[in-house]
């Protein structure tokens, strides 16, 4: 049994890579489209590359990390070699330089394709060290709900520190008003901030945690390739994670747009008890910061429910209450009422994906257990890596989807002055839609097809009980 400082240890890891993962797929395109200065087909195409660059080296990573051999373990390791460069990429990443259209592009491109590579030599590694931290499936399931609460844990930090952030840093920082900062200075100022709490917190991973399974890879990298091509569960943990992963994205990367025109900039929730009334400002912040602690609820039930209903009919069930709360997202009203009901409903959403998360990891090291019991091939790493492929793709086609349906749909950007001065842009009635299709319609029908992949899921709670104990005897064997 591992202990507690362990479990939070690895919680950590998480912390730190969700930190710039939601900054990445909340306000990227955001950025690209209306502070760095790119064209949406361009802003589009540069997320659509990069990211499945990113996905396509990621087996390529857990190839080299499974047959990774050193003192501290085979994956362990990478969480202290990767953390300074991860760090310094997430800032070169916000940093917007003084060139010409073109050569900014190259930029964007560039520093996009080395932060993605470095996120993975990072993240692909320590996903796969919850295949050797336990043997037990019920333990794993702890582990990676350890993992994702702190995960929106830190999400939540990230989320709801980067707008004031952005906002003190285009003040003038700690200099006031002495400093004149432009808004893609204090973009870029605010991630340097999370990149230093990055860093600690991927030290205090590998400084905590330990690797307790030692599994050799007997087999070749063809052979690894192969039987995995031909393990069943993992296509339909692909498509599963691939449609949790498109699910998030879509929403996340639209609230943003979605708070600047049609909630617009001074929208309020108001409080009022007895004599008492209170005002608090209704921002994209707000929403997703209470969203990260909302999934931090779904996380800590995720154990029980999967305990009790099994973790293909906890996934299932999940999603089918995420088609139902996507649909009625549409009909809430833009009204003072109306915002009570879309945080309401934020809650609810994020309380759901915050169940599906771990379950998800959890899910593919059950994959993986049923792989190294069929083809007696220790390939945790490459096998975790389809999980972080999956999450990619998803990221790169929710993140280019919803530039491209917002400029085929006539949104205009804003300029830098109006971003300074929270300026309200007219937008043609086609944009409007599209973003209310994006929050609500679009993720119902990724909820649904999630449903439809997961029902032919063979890894049931009796199925992953008999490959545990066979497992056992597989190794003792060794």
């Amino acid at each position: 049994m591992a202990r507690w400082s362990e479990k939070v240890g690895y919680g950590l890891g998480d912390m730190s890579s969700s930190m710039f993962w939601k900054v990445f797929s909340y306000y990227l395109p955001f950025f690209y489209s209306n502070v760095f200065g790119l064209r949406f087909a361009d802003a589009a195409m540069l997320v659509l590359v990069t990211r499945v660059w990113d996905a396509v080296s990621d087996p390529m990573m857990g190839i080299v990390a499974d047959r990774t051999q050193t003192r501290w373990g085979k994956y362990r390791p990478y969480l202290l070699w990767v953390a300074p460069l991860f760090s310094i990429c997430g800032i070169l990443l916000f940093t917007t330089p003084n060139l010409e259209y073109g050569l900014k592009l190259t930029w964007a491109y560039v520093t996009y394709i080395l932060m993605m590579t470095v996120y993975t030599g990072i993240n692909v590694p320590y996903g796969a060290m919850l295949g050797v931290m336990t043997d037990d499936s019920q333990e794993k399931t702890v582990f990676s709900s350890f993992r994702m609460f702190f995960a929106y844990g830190g999400s939540f930090v990230a989320l709801a520190a980067w707008e004031p952030l952005v906002g003190f840093f285009r003040a003038g920082g700690l200099g006031g008003q002495t400093t004149e900062y432009t808004t893609a200075e204090a973009w870029q100022h605010a991630m340097m901030v999370i990149a230093v709490v990055c860093f600690v917190l991927f030290v205090l991973c590998f400084s905590l945690t330990r690797e307790r399974l030692h599994t050799v890879s007997t087999v070749s990298i063809g052979s690894d390739f192969k039987a995995l091509l031909s393990n069943r569960p993992w296509w339909l943990m692909i498509g599963a994670a691939l449609c949790f992963n498109l699910f998030c994205t879509v929403r996340g990367a639209t609230v943003a747009y979605y708070f600047a025109d049609v909630i617009g900039f001074d929208a309020m929730l108001n409080f009022q008890l007895s004599t008492f009334n209170f005002q608090l400002l209704f921002y994209a912040g707000l929403f997703l910061s209470v969203g990260e602690v909302s999934n931090m609820l779904g996380v800590a039930m995720t154990v029980s429910l999967a305990r009790r209903f099994g973790k293909k009919t906890t996934f299932m069930g999940v999603n089918a209450c995420l088609l139902v709360l996507s649909v009625g997202f549409f009909f809430l009203p833009v009204s003072p009422v109306g915002f009570w009901l879309m945080l309401l409903f934020q809650v609810f959403i994020s309380m759901l994906t915050g169940i599906m998360s771990p379950l998800v990891w959890s899910m593919y090291a059950d994959v993986s257990d049923y792989a190294e019991l069929k083809y007696k091939t220790a390939s945790t790493g490459l096998i975790f890596s389809s999980s972080s492929m999956a999450q990619k793709f998803g990221g790169a086609i929710g993140g280019a989807a919803v530039l491209w349906l917002l400029g085929v749909c006539g949104y205009t950007p804003r300029t830098d002055e109006q971003m300074a001065m929270q300026a309200i842009v007219q937008q043609p009635a086609t944009a409007i839609q599209c973003l209310w299709y994006l929050m609500s319609f679009i993720p119902a029908a990724v909820a649904l097809l999630a449903i439809v992949v997961c029902h032919f899921y063979p890894l049931t709670t009796a199925r992953m009980k008999s490959i545990d104990e066979q497992l056992r005897v597989q190794r003792s064997s060794l």
